[in-house]
């Protein structure tokens, strides 16, 4: 009778929680984009929430914060409830590189998240202002070599993925230029508009329309390869063997996130990422996405 009795308990006690995870959502969601407002994650992070506000019936609701290389909007969700109201846009740099980064971390990437799905791998562009006097890697590579210190790096800031292919790039190819960083991709593209840097790592999706506009000179991709969708650009790694930087942005839950909540997501994400109009974008930005379920994202 008290084994009954306390499994007839422990039912009681679940059924509630079991209940909640059958009709989710029931209230609004919050997706939390740890950068500025414009750039790749920010985009994704509305286009997908779009989609869950259309299809499950509440709203969802971005909130970009900013901050310590993304840092700042890992950590609230990281310290969130894991009832899948608080959902992250995260990257490689909150959930990977900054580890290796910062002395002090807010949060631990592999303990205080659920991985829900990948949304997108993005290839890089090397972007240089049209006053810069190079047309290719080999002629930015002589010129950096010629005038060191001079030349300037924006990036989206320090930690990020722009950073860090700003500083391989120095590094391998011996040049002396200046870390400029920024608080986002969008503000780096800004000034690099502006001509108050000289060139910038940037994600595709962000960059390559000013470079189709004229407004700015792309260069060499950062992956191993050409893209077949941009082959007029050269990778780095022609140049520079061994050159490559990739990113990827995913979405994430605290750690507890019930596994049939993060199913749903990720059913849901991947369902907007295969359809036609996703895959043409993705195609013409130089962005790839591989289906993953929760356990292979993980």
């Amino acid at each position: 009778m008290p084994r009954f009795f306390i499994a007839l308990c422990t039912a009681l006690l679940a059924a509630p929680a079991a209940l909640a995870q059958q009709d989710y959502p029931q209230k609004p969601i919050r997706y939390v984009v740890p950068f500025p407002a414009g750039g790749i994650a920010d985009v994704f992070a509305r286009i997908i929430g779009g989609r869950i506000a259309e299809a499950w019936g509440q709203p969802v609701v971005v909130e970009n914060r900013a901050g310590a290389g993304g840092n700042i909007g890992a950590e609230i969700v990281a310290k969130s409830a894991p009832d899948g109201y608080t959902l992250l846009m995260g990257s490689i740099g909150t959930q990977a590189v900054n580890a290796s980064l910062y002395r002090s971390m807010p949060y631990d990437p592999a303990k205080d998240f659920t991985s829900v799905a990948l949304v997108i791998e993005a290839e890089s562009l090397l972007a240089l202002h049209p006053l810069v006097a190079a047309s290719n890697p080999s002629e930015l590579i002589a010129l950096a070599r010629a005038q060191p210190g001079k030349l300037t790096c924006a990036s989206a800031g320090v930690g990020t993925t722009s950073h860090l292919a700003c500083e391989l790039f120095k590094s391998m190819a011996k040049v002396d230029v200046v870390h400029v960083p920024y608080k986002g991709n969008v503000p780096a593209i800004t000034d690099l508009l502006a001509g108050q840097t000289s060139m910038d790592f940037a994600t595709m999706p962000t960059v390559l329309p000013h470079v189709k506009a004229g407004k700015l000179k792309g260069i060499a991709v950062l992956g191993a390869d050409r893209l077949p969708a941009a082959p007029e650009f050269p990778a780095l790694a022609e140049v520079l063997p061994g050159f490559e930087v990739n990113n990827w942005i995913g979405t994430f839950g605290p750690a507890g996130l019930p596994a049939a909540i993060a199913a749903k997501l990720n059913a849901e994400i991947l369902a907007l990422m295969r359809t036609p109009e996703v895959q043409k974008r993705l195609l013409t930005e130089g962005a790839r996405f591989t289906p993953m379920t929760p356990a292979q994202f993980a």
